[in-house]
């Protein structure tokens, strides 16, 4: 391990490695106006959900690393505490990138980079009418976390109107996640998609998981198995046995592996009494 104490280091260096190790990060596409009534649209990775009673965002504008300096984001929600934060997906991921450029303080960069700015209704900043979801809040608190470059300063933000185009829910309400199509920010130049091979589901454990502890030790320290096939079998809520397993059937398409690189396959594959079907055969 490379071990960093962050003293040590420029903080230029220090943001990089943050930004290379911790992510995908999702985007504020974060819309704001001064009090003269000047549009801003700037978006910013470090950011997140915190509660949903109530509503709440956090984003956080840094002063910049070189220059010390603030952002017109965070200079537009001291003048007026509301902000509207719209979501980025693929379709609009280079336009957003442009928004991103250091314009000068009065140039709208819904304009510069062709967006079309639609009128909110509870709050003065304008939406993206091209985002898929666009909340509009109130900002309840700012925090500066420092006054050198790079400090961050948390936009506490409350959502008193959500938007959802209507086109990114599935047959049963939910949002699709292929349809919504997210975008998020990885070190560099480096966006990630969450489509294809991005996205895949884990299922949450049901009651309490009988945990890798519980496994038997042929499973447990088996040389074929990894951390991940060993989690969805300490997820079961009780080993089963072979009585319970009898009517499970190992699908013909798996018929030229054995053992515990047969599990292996079927665990990959998400079927896990098939696994443990074999495991417990051999």
């Amino acid at each position: 391990m490379k071990t960093i104490r962050p003293a040590d280091i420029p903080t230029a260096q220090m943001h990089a490695l943050m930004l290379g190790s911790i992510g995908p990060r999702p985007i504020a596409f974060a819309s704001t106006i001064s009090r003269s009534g000047q549009v801003n649209l700037s978006p910013f990775s470090f950011f997140n959900c915190f509660g949903s009673n109530p509503p709440t965002l956090v984003f956080s504008p840094t002063r910049r690393v070189r220059e010390n300096t603030t952002k017109h984001t965070l200079e537009n929600v001291y003048e007026v505490p509301e902000v509207v934060i719209n979501v980025v997906n693929y379709a609009m991921v280079e336009q957003m990138s442009l928004a991103s450029s250091e314009y000068d303080k009065g140039v709208n960069e819904f304009v510069k980079a062709g967006f079309t700015e639609e009128p909110s209704i509870m709050v003065r900043p304008p939406r993206v009418k091209e985002s898929p979801v666009q909340y509009e809040c109130k900002v309840r608190r700012i925090i500066p976390l420092g006054k050198q470059g790079g400090s961050g300063n948390l936009i506490v933000c409350q959502v008193v109107l959500a938007h959802f185009r209507e086109d990114i829910f599935d047959n049963k309400g939910q949002i699709d996640p292929y349809k919504i199509d997210l975008v998020a920010r990885m070190g560099g130049d480096w966006y990630c998609r969450a489509q294809g091979n991005a996205i895949f589901e884990v299922a949450k454990p049901v009651g309490k998981g009988i945990g890798v502890d519980a496994l038997p030790e042929k499973i447990r320290f088996s040389k074929v198995l990894t951390g991940n096939h060993l989690g969805k079998l300490g997820n079961t809520v009780a080993v089963p046995t072979l009585e319970e397993l009898s009517a499970v059937v190992i699908p013909d398409e798996f018929s030229h592996l054995q053992g515990h690189h047969l599990a292996a396959a079927l665990l990959d594959a998400n079927l896990v009494q098939a696994a443990w079907k074999v495991l417990l055969s051999d």
